[in-house]
């Protein structure tokens, strides 16, 4: 499975109808799905299409044809993040008509071919489930434990500085945590 960290939009025009076509994190879907229906009040379609991970593990789809016809838009968009293995990803395509009706042959084509073209520009990424490893560490003992985080390519780290000791809670994959708790076993107290 793959994912996008990028949010990349791209324009297909089919017999005058514009079909702009937005992709993104599924984190993003909602605040862009809102933006997108302020900044074109005169658009006549907002096909949304998502796939995503719960927390277990199974992977949630949704598709939306918002008005048109039935199984022309929302269907084919999701088919394409299906096919391409996208995860965590959501796709929302913007439609304004332009006076020529497709047919529903044509509908499922330029959403398709829309998304199609936004995925060409993309870099999607491998998917790596992140893991949370919550653990204290003397003030002594901090700039070893930050070295150590780096070195194991842990970037995404909270901290919460206390009396005594800082809490930390790091998320990376599974093997970069396990890497690090090797490293600095005997320097922190993992609860």
């Amino acid at each position: 499975m793959v994912t996008l960290t990028e949010h990349i939009s791209r324009t297909l025009e089919v017999k005058q109808s514009k079909f702009i076509a937005h992709i993104m994190s599924f984190a993003q879907f909602d605040t862009v799905l809102a933006e997108l229906k302020s900044e074109h009040p005169k658009a006549r379609h907002f096909v949304t299409a998502f796939r995503y991970l719960n927390a277990y593990d199974q992977i949630v789809e949704g598709s939306s044809d918002d008005g048109e016809p039935k199984g022309t838009s929302g269907k084919p968009t999701l088919a394409v993040l299906q096919g391409h293995e996208l995860i965590n990803t959501a796709v929302i395509t913007v439609r304004y008509f332009g006076g020529t009706k497709l047919g529903t042959g044509g509908l499922v084509r330029a959403y398709s071919d829309a998304l199609n073209q936004v995925l060409d520009e993309a870099q999607p990424v491998m998917y790596v489930k992140l893991e949370s490893l919550h653990f204290h560490v003397k003030y002594a003992y901090l700039s070893q434990v930050e070295y150590a985080l780096k070195q194991s390519g842990i970037s995404e780290i909270n901290k919460q500085f206390e009396a005594e000791y800082i809490d930390i809670t790091a998320k990376a994959s599974a093997e970069a945590l396990a890497s690090f708790q090797s490293d600095v076993k005997r320097l922190i107290t993992v609860f």
